[in-house]
């Protein structure tokens, strides 16, 4: 579960990111996070992910307070989250499969562990065939649904997927999309960022607006209206 209480955000230089936002996400949701570039979409996700602090109010993210978490608990409470980048971040120099390997062995997962899990993961994303393949053989879509598994890879509760679709046509950012909410119905809370309305009004799911720093709309079964 996710909750920002009252968060304000202002950093170094003056900017106020955001201006006592309140929002609660809870286990199994998926949900559109929406709004124009500089809204704050990208602060609420630095803050979930321990990025940055709130100036004020209250961050909490599956189950640990980030107000006075620990410095050593942080990579604990990251393994919470799976994230999604709009550059999909893999490294080119190894396989899928060792681009799978490599996040498990940060959390500390043995080779039987990996062997079992990785196959799962690239068949549920549509990647069995593709183990072996370096990421420079891997089309656009291929490269974001790696990703994808990557992300997923460690079991999180929660993928945060930042613009996932920025760099895709319309028809990959449509299979991309249908993929998150596949992985959402067996039980991953999910959290997109995007400005794709198109692609929003598309899914029956909740969309939450931030405009100038403030939760503008949240909406449960509803399109982007901003």
């Amino acid at each position: 579960m996710i909750r920002l209480i009252d968060v304000y955000k202002e950093y170094d230089n003056g900017s106020k990111a955001l201006k006592g936002v309140n929002l609660r996400i809870d286990d199994g949701e998926f949900v559109f996070l929406v709004g124009p570039s500089g809204s704050g979409k990208s602060t609420i996700v630095k803050l979930i992910t321990a990025e940055e602090s709130a100036t004020e109010g209250r961050v909490i993210v599956n189950g640990y307070n980030l107000n006075n978490i620990r410095r050593w608990q942080i990579p604990f409470m990251r393994r919470t989250l799976g994230v999604v980048f709009q550059d999909f971040r893999l490294i080119e120099k190894k396989t899928v499969r060792q681009n799978l390997e490599f996040a498990m062995r940060v959390i500390g997962a043995g080779r039987r562990e990996m062997d079992k899990r990785i196959p799962y993961v690239l068949e549920l994303v549509g990647l069995g065939g593709k183990a072996d393949a370096f990421p420079n053989q891997l089309s656009g879509g291929e490269q974001q649904r790696a990703a994808v598994a990557r992300a997923l890879v460690n079991n999180p509760a929660m993928i945060i997927a930042d613009e996932p679709t920025g760099n895709l046509d319309p028809a990959r950012s449509l299979e991309i999309m249908t993929l998150l909410e596949r992985i959402n119905a067996l039980g991953t809370t999910m959290l997109v960022v995007t400005h794709e309305r198109e692609l929003v009004n598309r899914f029956s799911k909740r969309v939450v607006s931030i405009k100038d720093g403030n939760l503008a709309q949240d909406v449960q079964k509803g399109g982007y209206q901003l």
